[in-house]
């Protein structure tokens, strides 16, 4: 699988025109030649790779449309959706109610599109014994109640705990759905110590590099160089690695949808972009990226 050597501030873009034609946002035209479309892709860096290939692939095969993605996180592409600076925000949560408002207020209704789905990894160093957590053993780690791997039954050994940072979807999602547990009523946080990175790539190498680290990623970014943890939903209940196949049949407690969202119905090349995502072509760059499909591919 390949994946991005961005390092750990993750800020891709890509522009797909041929040499020497002109930016589409100044309005003007190459000449002897036909209209050229230009979409604005921006936000999740956990969908920022695949973005990258749909936009590749695409353009490959659709030379007149230009596609430009970015990361920077999913609450910075809904930022500039909501102001009107991209096309296209990719998000690895869902918009907040708060956001849709300020859509509302400045003229359009955003819509959702699944595109893919992934699986939540929470993973350790190769080194550490620790295999098996449940999601409540998880949630006391990153509120700081567990401290020491030795009280999960590893050594004596302090817990590093790593996350993505707050404008980052999967931030959001890993506070809502494993440290609250899916409570809206709980207000946990995640425990002051906790070491904030800017990228999937970062939290990968500093859990490969630090024996005592436990962080989390999507299922895409995990490589063999860090252990993935089997989670239970309580105590009792059988312990689930992460996989396409567990994502899909619901086994895995923390998989998600993964989204884009425009600026209204959309239309023209844009709308035939979306198309083109949810078929099974380019459902397949899903599938080769380490994520999961949301329709069936061969």
């Amino acid at each position: 699988m390949k994946r991005s050597t961005s390092g750990v501030v993750l800020i891709v873009l890509l522009f797909l025109s041929a040499c020497g034609t002109p930016n589409p946002q100044d309005n003007a035209q190459p000449a002897n030649s036909s209209a050229q479309a230009y979409i604005e892709n921006k936000g999740s860096d956990t969908l920022v790779n695949l973005a990258l290939a749909w936009a590749e692939k695409y353009h490959n095969e659709h030379p007149e449309v230009q596609i430009s993605v970015t990361g920077g996180g999913s609450g910075t592409g809904f930022a500039a959706l909501i102001n009107g600076t991209i096309d296209i925000a990719n998000a690895s949560r869902a918009i907040k109610p708060e956001e849709i408002d300020q859509a509302k207020k400045n003229g359009f209704e955003p819509v959702e599109f699944i595109v893919a789905n992934d699986a939540i990894a929470v993973i350790v160093n190769p080194k550490n014994s620790v295999s098996e957590l449940t999601l409540e053993q998880v949630s006391r780690i990153y509120k700081g109640e567990l401290t020491n791997w030795k009280e999960l039954g590893g050594e004596d050994r302090p817990i590093v705990r790593l996350s993505r940072e707050t404008n980052s979807g999967t931030h959001v999602y890993f506070l809502e759905t494993v440290i609250r547990l899916g409570s809206k009523e709980d207000k946990s946080i995640f425990s002051a110590d906790t070491l904030l990175l800017p990228s999937s790539e970062g939290i990968i190498s500093e859990v490969r590099d630090n024996p005592n680290a436990i962080g989390y990623d999507g299922l895409g970014y995990v490589t063999n160089e860090v252990k993935m943890v089997a989670l239970a939903k309580s105590a009792g209940d059988p312990y689930i690695l992460p996989s396409a196949q567990t994502v899909l049949n619901k086994e895995y407690p923390i998989s998600r949808h993964l989204f884009m969202y425009t600026r209204g119905q959309p239309q023209g090349a844009e709308k035939a972009y979306l198309d083109w995502i949810l078929l099974p072509e380019a459902q397949a760059i899903v599938t080769k990226l380490g994520f999961v499909p949301i329709v069936p591919v061969e």
